[in-house]
């Protein structure tokens, strides 16, 4: 069996970091492949995010407030759906287009913090994503409001959503703080998508260089 010299915990960092970095590469030269056309490509994009938004919203009120989905209001949570999936799908879909941007600005780093520093930047996409989903909630049922013929004031409906969200900050141990904090999180989960990928390859690329360290002792 050869000696391997242990590498230094900075070479370790830097092997991982290469290792995230090709697979990074790799997954924006197969967007860069299948994309196809911005006028075809845009409309799928949107779309697709229109059904997630939608899907998320409906496991978050079967889930936390099936109630409301079965009881009097179930009309007008029946129609907030299509302004938040299109509201929430506008938000994404330029947020995906901002993530790509930043992932192959990270790609022409140099150093491991200045990499970590141009991916961090998908954390503070997903906290504006907090509050957003406050503004589609708020907009939503403002306008299903006229839509039902009982026209309600947009900072009336914007202060209700804040306070709850400012309630589940104070007290989030609470039932119905808790619940909120849920549907929040399920709402925020498109938006969290970059944040998913990047996470998931940070664990590829660890496991990978440990793995392959693991291998060259055995040899």
């Amino acid at each position: 069996m050869r000696h391997q010299k242990k590498p230094t915990y900075r070479g370790q960092k830097e092997a991982i970091i290469h290792i995230w970095k090709q697979a990074l590469k790799k997954l924006l030269d197969y967007y860069e492949a299948k994309r196809g056309k911005f006028s075809r490509f845009f409309p799928r994009l949107f779309t697709f995010f229109v059904i997630l938004n939608i899907t998320c919203y409906w496991w978050a009120m079967l889930t936390a407030y099936p109630n409301h989905v079965f009881g009097s209001e179930k009309v007008h949570y029946f129609l907030i759906q299509f302004p938040v999936g299109f509201l929430g799908a506008l938000f994404d879909s330029l947020s995906f287009f901002v993530t790509v941007y930043i992932a192959k600005k990270a790609l022409k780093t140099t150093s491991v913090t200045n990499y970590i520093a141009h991916l961090s930047i998908d954390l503070i996409i997903a906290i504006i994503a907090t509050w957003w989903v406050l503004v589609v909630f708020s907009v939503s049922g403002w306008l299903i409001s006229f839509v039902q013929h009982q026209p309600e004031s947009l900072v009336q409906r914007s202060y209700v959503y804040e306070q709850r969200f400012v309630e589940a900050v104070q007290h989030p141990t609470q039932t119905n703080n808790l619940k909120n904090i849920y549907f929040g999180i399920i709402m925020g989960i498109s938006a969290m998508l970059p944040t998913f990928t990047h996470l998931s390859m940070s664990l590829y690329s660890i496991i990978t260089y440990f793995y392959h360290q693991y291998r060259l002792k055995r040899w």
